[in-house]
């Protein structure tokens, strides 16, 4: 990828996790058996509930239009980070006729036997299969990702943090370098090479890319194939085996009690400019192992980052955490305010 005619300086970070790339992607985990430490729990869960709830028929049908491998159509992901559910299924189901008709032939292309009857009704246009479609969509992601957004977010905080931090730092070529921390990425100038899953290259001409963090985006990034749209690079969040166990393990007690209490409170105003855990403690009057308790559970709510520098391990408050401070928390439903809505759900629960 290469940052030419000045698209490094515009190079953008999303707002948080996309729900239809999260959409799709989890799609794409539920055929394959990818990363099965992390997410074969998922797989068995979510598997179940769609048994459950009556979906399976119509998930299935959702996957023709969605292999796990090779093409999928872009008109299927059309946010960047910067639309909710609602607003990016009314975009799908408004997917002009001709580009339906243009992305599901090349997916037919790639289809080994005769073409799935989901993909076909869906070429057609017709408003009924636009409505099926946008309301399974809707219904799948209620079973598969809703009930796991607040691990979703607080990663994407996490990554978000990160990534803002490093421009605050050293501008966009820090921020661009902040991303060889992803296994196989290399930075050599204004060339960013990513492991992607064919050769491709692709030059920006001065055009924007956004950054989008996705946490059932596994091994490698993914791009949209059709180059004059809006260039989005979607990465994976990586998330650690045991992340299902520790969510659920959460919500059996009280989330209250493990978010609120002054010690916390006091700490996340501490950590306007990053510290250590040994410097939290002495502000806090704490001792060290309580003060790095209390920062790995604000750390897990997406309110604190932390990373290694040489010797030190730095805490800072995340703008998730800044936002919860100031207020800003209780704006569910506002632009931005995805994160937020991760530490209101995990005090709610």
């Amino acid at each position: 990828m290469d940052f030419d005619e000045g698209a490094l300086t515009r190079m953008g970070v999303a707002r948080g996790a996309d729900p239809l790339w999260e959409t799709v992607l989890s799609l794409h985990l539920l055929q394959n058996d990818q990363e099965p430490l992390a997410y074969d729990p998922w797989r068995r869960e979510v598997r179940g509930a769609l048994h459950r709830g009556g979906l399976a028929d119509d998930v299935r049908a959702l996957m023709r239009l969605c292999p796990p491998t090779g093409y999928f159509p872009d008109f299927l992901t059309p946010g960047r980070g910067d639309l909710d559910l609602a607003e990016g299924v009314d975009r799908v189901r408004s997917t002009p006729r001709s580009r339906l008709v243009a992305e599901l032939t090349r997916l037919c292309a790639d289809l080994r036997g005769p073409v799935p009857r989901s993909v076909r009704w869906v070429a057609s246009g017709d408003a009924t299969a636009l409505r099926w479609l946008g309301a399974t969509m809707r219904r799948y992601h209620a079973v598969a990702v809703a009930p796991y957004l607040p691990v979703i977010r607080a990663r994407a905080g996490e990554d978000r943090a990160r990534r803002a931090e490093a421009a605050l730092s050293g501008g966009a070529e820090a921020l661009l370098a902040s991303y060889t921390d992803l296994p196989g990425w290399r930075q050599d100038g204004t060339l960013l090479a990513v492991p992607y899953p064919e050769p491709r290259s692709l030059r920006l001409g001065g055009r924007p890319l956004t950054l989008v963090p996705a946490f059932f985006c596994v091994r490698t990034p993914l791009a949209l194939v059709d180059e004059s749209l809006p260039p989005v690079l979607v990465h994976p969040l990586r998330p650690e085996p045991g992340w299902l166990p520790r969510l659920r393990a959460g919500a059996a007690r009280p989330s209250v009690d493990r978010l609120t209490g002054p010690s916390r409170a006091r700490m996340l105003e501490s950590l306007e400019t990053p510290m250590t855990t040994t410097s939290l403690a002495a502000a806090l009057c704490l001792a060290p192992s309580t003060a790095s308790r209390h920062a790995a559970v604000l750390r897990e709510a997406g309110l604190v980052a932390t990373r290694r520098e040489g010797n030190r391990v730095l805490h800072r408050r995340t703008a998730l955490g800044s936002a919860l401070l100031d207020g800003a928390a209780q704006q569910v439903g506002t632009p931005g305010s995805q994160e937020s809505a991760t530490s209101m759900k995990m005090l709610e629960t």
